[in-house]
């Protein structure tokens, strides 16, 4: 069973439509015995990593999250804010992350953009694989998904990115830890490409 998580941020309709636009059907929920039968789990997300991380705790759902992420070893899928979750920390805000992938949460950097860009960055960007994984195998010719962020994942270990994309500089795309996926942009709204992509994960 695929269940989305509903702590009360994200597309969760979208993501629902894209999964069955790809052949699987999902539920949209907050329940906890529900969750525990799950064997994927999405975590979406958007706006403000504390309030994201804050929900999340007011929801009662950090302990089961972590009993599926790191004992059950069921394939978890953040987009967006919910791939900034699975990290450490955020510039944006005091709160600290799940911490399930070693990685940093930082702002874009205009200083360095070359050339110097609008932030947040809204809108398509070209994706290159940087290493190999079942999430973006066999994914459409000339790669792209669509992004609404102005924070960026910054991994540790280089082997935790498997895509990057480039705005004013390059930045990561997408990261894996074991059975932890996230995807910074919104596959949902990323037509073939998305498709491909929670297609890919449904089927890990």
């Amino acid at each position: 069973m695929i269940v989305i998580i509903d702590y009360k941020i994200g597309n969760l309709g979208s993501i629902k439509n894209m999964l069955k636009k790809a052949g699987h059907l999902s539920i949209i929920t907050s329940d906890l015995e529900q969750i525990r039968k799950a064997d994927r789990i999405i975590l979406p997300g958007v706006g403000h990593f504390s309030h994201g991380m804050g929900r999340l705790r007011e929801s009662g759902l950090i302990e089961i999250l972590n009993v599926k992420a790191k004992i059950d070893k069921v394939p978890i899928l953040g987009i967006c804010l919910g791939a900034q979750l699975l990290t450490n920390s955020s510039e944006e805000g005091n709160e600290m992350g799940l911490g399930w992938i070693d990685a940093e949460v930082m702002r874009f950097n205009e200083n360095l953009m070359i050339p110097q860009l609008p932030v947040p960055n809204m809108g398509w960007c070209d994706v290159k694989i940087t290493n190999t994984n079942k999430l973006v195998e066999d994914l459409p010719s000339n790669p792209r998904f669509y992004f609404v962020h102005s924070y960026h994942i910054v991994c540790k270990n280089v082997q935790n990115e498997i895509l990057e994309a480039e705005y004013g500089y390059p930045f990561t795309a997408a990261i894996c830890q074991d059975n932890i996926y996230g995807v910074q942009f919104h596959p949902e709204k990323s037509h073939k490409f998305g498709m491909k992509l929670l297609d890919n994960f449904c089927k890990l």
